[in-house]
């Protein structure tokens, strides 16, 4: 049953012509997820104060337009390390998608390589990481389009079991690895469905913490923290790998300062949407600081709360190269598979030029934070 207490609707073989923004496709979804995967993909940590703090971020930001400029050369295009970007937006990577639509992460790299548009597959996708390459490219030949894909690691206990996923991640033709450092942990009571599982972790030994009361350790102490990911992580796994390395869920300058030190390619500003520490600091919010903090050819990525093409434009005036969406994704391939992510993408890009063309914007080159008129935070 859905949240509202229904059967839930298959996946639509046509987008409603009612569908025009990425609200649309959020209504749409709750009634096309199952009740407790609703309630999973829709939750923040404890108060979900984060997970407002995120939206609240960006909408206290206006934008000045400026008309008259000449936009006959204007285009979205740039390169992120070494590789062509169609427009400065990845799908981030969201775990289990089998929960939207069986055919989960497959859908979504199809969607991603027809709309140009760059994806990071997780850790705990519910497809292996070689199925969803494979269907990237087998969708990028039929189309003649393609976007860069990227594989998202989660360390694991043990550093043998993630060094096989970042040598199978290299043999798939992933160009990317993006490290993830602020989710090792974090509350999780979701229990899988049947049918849903991590399925590049098969074999591999799951790490999780559960309640005891009569436990002499909480968390502290226990396996969980004393494999959390550490500095070292980070320069191990530089040496590791010839692949761009992206740490994913800084927060601070120095922080992103240090990661670029050790052998960080770029960073992904981030909060994990809000789920993994109630009262954090928006991406959006601590954007300048990190781009003062760091050379200016390191590119800086943000995620958490973006769901507008302006939003877009705002994070790049504030020292975004690209940002990142992953709520959203989920919503479009549970209401459409494939053809509502690649809907939901051509929406935002969308919106995201004509953000461009209403301030005077030729290039991602020429967004700059003098089009931010209100910056209250």
């Amino acid at each position: 049953m859905n949240a509202a207490g229904q059967p839930v609707k298959p996946a639509l073989t046509q987008i409603p012509p009612h569908v025009s923004n990425l609200a649309d496709y959020a209504t749409l979804a709750r009634e096309h997820l199952e009740a407790h995967a609703w309630a999973h993909l829709e939750s923040g940590a404890d108060q979900g104060l984060t997970l407002a703090h995120n939206r609240k971020a960006f909408d206290q930001i206006r934008l000045r337009p400026e008309p008259l400029a000449d936009l006959s050369q204007a285009h979205t295009r740039q390169n992120l390390l070494g590789q062509p970007f169609e427009w400065p937006l990845l799908l981030a990577p969201v775990a289990y998608q089998r929960l939207a639509h069986a055919d989960g992460e497959l859908a979504t790299a199809r969607a991603a390589m027809a709309m140009r548009t760059g994806m990071v597959v997780s850790t705990l996708s519910s497809y292996t990481l070689e199925e969803i390459a494979q269907a990237a490219h087998t969708a990028a030949q039929e189309l003649g389009r393609s976007g860069p894909l990227w594989f998202q690691l989660y360390q694991q206990p043990s550093r043998e079991h993630t060094l096989k996923l970042i040598r199978r991640a290299e043999t798939a033709g992933y160009q990317a690895l993006v490290w993830t450092i602020d989710a090792h942990i974090k509350r999780s009571s979701y229990p899988l469905p049947p049918g849903v599982e991590a399925a590049n972790l098969r074999g591999m030994p799951e790490q999780r913490q559960t309640s005891d009361l009569m436990s002499e350790h909480i968390l502290l102490g226990t396996d969980l923290t004393q494999s959390a990911p550490t500095w070292d992580d980070l320069v191990w796994l530089r040496a590791q790998t010839q692949l761009p390395l992206i740490v994913k869920g800084v927060l601070s300058a120095s922080a992103a300062a240090k990661a670029v030190a050790l052998g960080a390619d770029a960073i992904v500003v981030s909060n994990h949407g809000g789920r993994v520490l109630d009262g954090a600091v928006s991406p959006l919010e601590v954007l300048p600081p990190i781009r003062a903090a760091v050379p200016a050819h390191i590119p800086l990525l943000m995620d958490s709360g973006v769901r507008h093409g302006t939003d877009v434009l705002k994070a790049i005036a504030l020292g975004a190269s690209a940002v990142m969406v992953g709520r959203p994704q989920m919503h479009a391939l549970a209401v459409a598979g494939m053809l509502g992510v690649a809907h939901m993408l051509y929406l935002l890009r969308a919106e995201f030029e004509l953000a461009m063309a209403q301030t005077g914007c030729q290039s991602i080159e020429n967004i700059e934070k003098n089009l931010l008129t209100t910056y209250q935070m």
